[in-house]
């Protein structure tokens, strides 16, 4: 690949560069930065005057549904959306069909991920068929390339079960990922508890639900030595604070949010029924405002999409029975901006930081250079491009959003990666 960027605005915090220049990639490296006066010849080239390029953005928690059930979307469909949505890597869940709790699994799933211009990683189950009784093979999990270790889904309630999983990942420095919900307290539960679900007339989820596993987890990461904690799409005001608390008492715990956390509340079940209805539920705009200045404060370092593709007879189903959750590979980037940047909540530093820096680094993956040298991986934005989400043009295969037909600023026009390209202007 012989590609040639011209007039290129490029921001990567972490090497503190910010300003204009023209990019050639030969064979996907970087080959040169800087104004490139001189005719370059058999390369294919790109006026990106107004574009702004930002290391390749990563999503870190996004379910591509394979093995099992690829009528809602598989490791291929996922890797377009993520591409059309601005991400050049993404980490998959492991609540599959049957789950990822063996390293052939992983290995099965990296061979159809390989060549992609999207890098496809993969999370591996925390215990024996996600049942919460027995911890898997951790450690043969990771040594097949698990990134992470979770349950995702299904939260790890047993103590004792909890402190084995971060005791052996701690060696490896992999996160132990938590979907932060008391299943006891759930009970049961579809949405928000409060007065919408009164409204509604349905079985309400209250907060405790979600902070108070939080309090015993950052309580077991703290007992184990060198182990780290993170919280899967936190959603409520309390949840905030003990992770607040916890940095500032040093402990190993981060946390990430969804763009559907930080911009709708409960009364959007009132108007996009179920394609609101997501768990951790949409919660009051108490809860809302919390997640914000959270995102604001850097208590929340990771924004991603837990997208979570169901089939149109799925989300139909009357709200008690439809399944939770939304896609969102295609949307984030423009919610991202439109709510946080534009609104002037975080700046688009911050934003590239907790979509692209953070993720990779809680991680373990390496940094990406934006510098001569360097493979080439980024993701190109018009900040300026206003759009509309039309879910019926969204590139995976599920069209479950809430989001459709808002007007969004900030549009994703393309990403470098893996010696290939995907520019659409």
């Amino acid at each position: 690949m012989h590609l040639l960027l011209r007039n290129c605005h490029v921001i990567s915090p972490a090497e503190n560069i910010n300003g204009r220049f023209d990019i050639l990639i030969v064979n996907g490296v970087i080959n040169r930065m800087g104004v490139i006066w001189q005719h370059v010849r058999e390369v294919e080239q790109y006026d990106l005057a107004g574009k702004i390029i930002v290391p390749g953005f990563f999503d870190m928690h996004v379910h591509f549904r394979e093995p099992g059930q690829t009528h809602k979307e598989d490791i291929e469909t996922g890797s377009l959306a993520a591409a059309y949505g601005g991400f050049t890597g993404v980490m998959t869940m492991p609540n599959t069909a049957p789950p990822i709790d063996n390293p052939e699994i992983i290995k099965l799933n990296a061979q159809k991920t390989r060549d992609k211009i999207v890098d496809v990683y993969q999370s591996a189950c925390a215990t024996v068929g996600r049942k919460g009784t027995e911890a898997a093979d951790i450690e043969a999990l990771i040594n097949a390339g698990a990134l992470a270790i979770t349950d995702d889904g299904s939260p790890i309630a047993d103590d004792n079960i909890m402190r084995e999983v971060l005791k052996r990942t701690a060696p490896f420095g992999k996160p132990v990922v938590q979907h932060c919900e008391v299943m006891s307290i759930t009970n049961g539960g579809i949405m928000n508890e409060g007065e919408v679900s009164r409204k509604l007339g349905v079985k309400g989820i209250p907060n405790a639900s979600e902070y108070k596993i939080i309090e015993r987890d950052i309580a077991l990461t703290k007992e184990v030595t060198g182990s780290h904690y993170h919280i899967q799409h936190i959603s409520t005001k309390e949840a905030v604070e003990l992770v607040r608390k916890a940095k500032a008492d040093k402990a190993n715990v981060t946390a990430e949010a969804c763009p559907h956390h930080f911009i709708l509340n409960d009364e959007a079940l009132l108007k996009y029924g179920t394609n609101a209805k997501m768990n951790p539920p949409l919660r009051t705009q108490a809860d809302v405002d919390a997640v914000i200045e959270g995102l604001r404060d850097g208590t929340i370092e990771v924004i991603c999409t837990d997208h979570a593709p169901h089939t149109a007879e799925e989300k139909s189903q009357p709200l008690d029975k439809a399944p939770f959750g939304i896609v969102g590979l295609e949307t984030a980037i423009g919610l991202t901006y439109t709510y946080l940047v534009d609104k002037g909540i975080i700046t688009l530093e911050d934003m590239i930081n907790k979509m692209s820096v953070n993720p990779r680094r809680l991680l373990g993956l390496k940094d990406i250079s934006l510098k001569e040298g360097s493979m080439a991986n980024l993701t190109i934005l018009d900040v300026n491009k206003t759009w509309k989400v039309n879910a019926s043009e969204l590139h995976s295969k599920s069209k479950n959003t809430p989001f459709d037909g808002w007007e969004l600023k900030c549009k994703p026009v393309g990403i470098v990666n893996n010696l290939q390209h995907h520019i659409t202007i």
